[in-house]
């Protein structure tokens, strides 16, 4: 019950505070990056890089990260802007993000990767996955944006009030506090580079095997879209929360976490 959302579990998760904090910086740009992993993990578990959507950081993986942790390495990070970074001046888009986020492992994660990313997330890990090879071994797309039938702000504003209806107020009370924290300015800035950006025009190019997960009842990132994206990956399997929204990593963690830990050790071990 605890690590339920609104369970005393899941507040502590999600307090931000915990992990080993390195940071990363080019001009006025910083990724801060934290990182987990349980005690007697061995050397050869995998290291997966959690990239948050819009308005959110790092803490909103809390009960994500606390499930993943007891099978691999978990770094979570704050893009410029957002959680505990401080907001630059300039909006890089999103391919410019995604190639500070590569340089941002080079220094700290020095090794390949899983990268999984949710919402405008997705759209970071799919442009790394593209631009380093080298760096990312496996890609994770949960409810990948933006559904390219509803490609504007109030069609999106509508959608995603509408999911979080659906989910627990706590989930909510949270995810307004974080928009809060990134500031109205900044975020209609990441917005625009949000909308700018067209996944679809970069899956065809994933060469990675990917899991692409779907909340059953996410109102922002429709069942048709999810299934348009997974169909341009070449190696993609998608797989479904069922009963979750598009917040399923928050409201489903042990299922999406046991999805994620089957796509990381495809052969059971």
């Amino acid at each position: 019950m605890g690590n339920r959302p609104g369970g005393r579990a899941w507040r502590a998760s999600n307090a931000g505070r915990s992990g080993d904090e390195r940071k990363y910086r080019e001009s006025d740009h910083r990724i801060d990056l934290r990182e987990w992993h349980d005690e007697g993990l061995p050397d050869t578990a995998p290291t997966i890089v959690m990239v948050h959507g819009i308005g959110m950081g790092q803490q909103y993986f809390g009960l994500l990260r606390d499930e993943l942790r007891k099978r691999m390495r978990v770094i979570a990070v704050d893009l410029p802007g957002f959680g505990d970074s401080p907001e630059p001046e300039v909006s890089l888009p999103i391919e410019g993000m995604a190639g500070l986020l590569g340089r941002a492992l080079d220094e700290h994660a020095a090794r390949r990767i899983i990268a999984l990313g949710h919402s405008m997330g997705t759209q970071v890990v799919a442009e790394l996955a593209v631009q380093r090879p080298d760096l990312v071994n496996r890609v994770v797309l949960i409810a990948p944006t933006v559904n390219s039938a509803e490609r504007t702000f109030m069609r999106q504003a509508v959608r995603l009030l509408a999911d979080l209806a659906q989910d627990p107020p706590i989930v909510a009370i949270v995810g307004m506090r974080m928009y809060l924290k990134a500031g109205p300015r900044w975020f209609m800035k990441k917005f625009r580079t949000m909308m700018e950006h067209r996944i679809e025009d970069v899956a065809p190019h994933i060469t990675q095997s990917t899991l692409v997960i779907r909340g059953e009842n996410d109102l922002v990132c429709p069942e048709r879209w999810i299934s348009a994206v997974a169909g341009m990956i070449p190696k993609a399997t998608m797989r479904t929360a069922d009963g979750k929204g598009h917040e399923a990593m928050i409201t489903g963690a042990e299922p999406v976490a046991e999805m994620v830990a089957d796509f990381a050790y495809p052969s059971g071990e």
